[in-house]
């Protein structure tokens, strides 16, 4: 009989990025209040990229239809970003920023740069750019 490796948890790539992650979340949820960083994403995008499609934005910010939908009607909501049907395809809605939008964007990218400075802080710069690296392999 083969001895099979112990599952141990603390080992788990999974469980040690959602803990990264959740740090992350709440050193960027700390630093900008307004938004999350779902709802950040999407303003970074459209920032970007100008007005899409609500599908396209989704496929840009990786997020399925249905989380995309949700983050857009909330964003939507604040006032941050607006819809209008698409002219050519009335099924199609599209997605653009508000001026408060661009605004708080405009006011928070460099907070969010920070959160990001800050999420790494315990790594050297070398290590920072290795973990960089090797994640976006993973993606």
């Amino acid at each position: 009989m083969n001895r099979a490796e112990p599952y141990i948890l603390d080992d788990q790539i999974g469980f040690v990025l959602r803990r990264v992650t959740q740090r992350h979340l709440a050193i960027f949820a700390a630093a900008i209040p307004e938004v999350t960083t779902t709802q950040f994403a999407v303003l970074a995008r459209l920032m970007e990229s100008g007005p899409q499609s609500q599908n396209h934005l989704g496929r840009a910010t990786a997020m399925d239809a249905a989380t995309i939908k949700g983050v857009v009607d909330r964003l939507a909501r604040l006032g941050f970003v607006a819809t209008a049907a698409d002219p050519d395809d009335r099924r199609r809605l599209t997605v653009s920023l508000t001026d408060a939008g661009a605004t708080l964007f405009a006011a928070r990218s460099s907070t969010a740069l920070k959160v990001s400075a800050d999420t790494l802080d315990p790594l050297s710069p070398e290590e920072q750019a290795i973990l960089k690296a090797l994640l976006a392999r993973l993606t």
